[in-house]
Formats: C-alpha cells, structure tokens, sequence
C-alpha cells in the first residue's frame, strides 16, 4: 500500500483520505487511530493517577458503584461511570454486559454457554461472561455467525 503525506497551512484543512478495496479490519484500525488517536483514560492506583492508554485496557468492570479498568496484569480504578467512559472508548470497545465493557482486540476466543451467554477467553487467560442481550451484538461486531 502507497501512503502519500502533504502538508497543509491551517488546522482546519487536515484530513485523511483512505482507498482501498474494501474496508478490511486494518482499515477500520486505522480510521479509529485517526479518529481517536491512541488515546487514553486516568486512572488511579493507590492514590497516585495514572493515564491509561486505550490500547493498555483488557476490560473494564463496575462493581458496587466503583468503576475498575483491568490491563494485563494490573487493575486500576477510574472515577468516571461506565456509561461515561463508554462514550470516551473507541469503536473496538463493546458493552458485553451491564457491568462490562470489553476490548474486542483482547478477545482471544468466544465459546457458546447454556442459557444463550457466551464465554470470551481474553489474551491473558481471563474468562468473562457476555450475558444474553448483549450476544448478537458481539457477534456480529466478531463477524460470527
């Protein structure tokens, strides 16, 4: 793929036009990195704040009004609300419950469960639970039949 950079004189100009093909799961990525850049959150871990980048975030849960953000191997707390942070997270971030959001590029494999749930095995081994209504959705942003 050709890329081609040519500078402008003023902010409001920049834009980016992507061709291609077809918009493959590399071009959605790097329309979302255009759009969103590599963006990230505050985070707190005893009480120093940390800033989070999206990339970073397996999941984030919220339990007894408290808003976690898990990573690989750490868990951080976030001020905002779930739903907040909903509106802050890029296309790859779904909600897969009530309580949880996912990053869809930290899913390793899904797995059918009883009942119409479904299981995600995430990159570091983690097991979470997409409950019912939440299952089509991930599906389809998964491309699954």
């Amino acid at each position: 793929m050709r890329v081609r950079f040519e500078q402008v004189d003023e902010k409001e100009k920049e834009q980016a036009l992507i061709r291609a093909v077809e918009k493959t799961a590399d071009i959605l990525s790097a329309m979302d990195l255009l759009e969103n850049g590599s963006g990230g959150i505050q985070v707190i871990k005893d009480r120093n704040t940390f800033f989070c980048k999206l990339t970073q975030i397996y999941y984030i849960e919220s339990v007894d009004k408290r808003t976690y953000v898990y990573t690989k191997g750490e868990c951080y707390e976030s001020r905002d609300r779930l739903y907040e942070l909903e509106e802050k997270l890029g296309m790859y971030y779904v909600r897969i419950s009530k309580s949880m959001i996912v990053n869809l590029r930290k899913i390793r494999n899904v797995s059918a469960e009883p009942g119409g749930r479904m299981v995600a095995v995430l990159l570091n081994g983690e097991r979470v639970i997409i409950s019912r209504s939440y299952v089509k959705d991930i599906k389809r942003r998964l491309g699954i039949q």
